[in-house]
């Protein structure tokens, strides 16, 4: 659910969701919803760093269309990068303050099934390496476990998650995590002429050419190996490509990316629905046919 509720506000960064969302994407044919929750810029920075009731009950109103819906909704902290605190240049300074919102948000979620999944931190990047990983993150665990003890939980891993984090991911001692990655490669196709990036690819790059197919396999055998070597499930928590490429050509990225992964047993969501990347017309909410088909909607 691409840029509505991880904006500062929802309905910055494109339209705000709809009541009727979610029975429209499950009528669509999809079964999971990764929902985008940017908690910190609703939560107070002093403990118990409280988050607003009335964004936290606008989370929970959300979580429950899409659940009566039937969809599975994996609920993530996204975008953690306030001026006041931003974890991915400060993680030691911000590590209480993701813990005591976990806290919240477990408690507020404890009796929803399992088909609530929680994502810990959205790509850790700048100075949350793999180094310091487990540090900032098992404090967060642990809230989630004192009221959630076998919910599934996300984790992912340094440089934005790309597939290469796989392979030294540090994952914490828990029977009910799952590992994530993000798929953007190749990034000069994906992200040519994006207006918030600083230098963007140019317009004009293809995708197929036999070393584009080469790196994908490449790629599905690192996802492979992760799992033959961690006995983990392995979910694809984002991948895409930007809305002005031509729809042939993103549809053809997305059946080929799609189908490599669900190869090796790895599923995953798209980015995202009708803001960014979009799968539907966010005025006329026709869905971008092509692209469903591409994942054999």
């Amino acid at each position: 659910m691409a840029n509505m509720l991880e904006p500062p506000n929802e309905g910055d960064w494109g339209r705000a969701i709809f009541d009727t969302d979610f029975a429209d994407i499950a009528a669509a044919g999809f079964e999971t919803v990764r929902l985008p929750v940017r908690w910190s810029n609703h939560a107070s920075y002093s403990a118990p760093y409280t988050i607003d009731p009335s964004f936290m009950a606008r989370v929970a109103t959300v979580v429950g269309q899409a659940r009566a819906a039937g969809l599975r909704v994996i609920l993530n902290m996204h975008h953690y990068e306030d001026p006041q605190g931003n974890i991915f240049t400060d993680p030691a300074q911000q590590t209480a303050r993701l813990a005591g919102m976990w806290k919240q948000i477990a408690e507020r979620f404890a009796g929803e099934s399992d088909m609530v999944w929680f994502e810990l931190l959205n790509e850790p990047h700048e100075q949350l390496r793999h180094t310091n990983l487990l540090s900032v993150l098992e404090p967060a665990l642990a809230e989630v476990r004192a009221t959630n003890p076998t919910r599934p939980v996300v984790i992912g891993g340094e440089f934005w998650s790309g597939i290469n984090s796989l392979a030294t991911l540090p994952l914490p001692n828990d029977a009910y995590l799952v590992a994530t990655f993000h798929y953007y490669d190749p990034f000069n196709f994906t992200h040519q002429g994006a207006s918030w990036i600083d230098n963007p690819p140019p317009m004009g790059t293809t995708f197929g050419s036999a070393s584009d197919l080469a790196e994908l396999n490449d790629n599905v055998a690192k996802a492979r190996s992760f799992i033959s070597a961690t006995g983990r499930p392995l979910f694809l928590g984002e991948f895409g490509a930007i809305d002005q490429i031509p729809l042939d050509q993103r549809a053809h990225y997305y059946k080929m990316v799609h189908d490599a992964f669900a190869g090796a047993q790895v599923d995953g969501c798209v980015w995202g629905y009708t803001n960014s990347f979009a799968f539907r017309d966010p005025a006329t909410l026709e869905w971008k046919t092509p692209l469903l088909q591409a994942l054999g909607l």
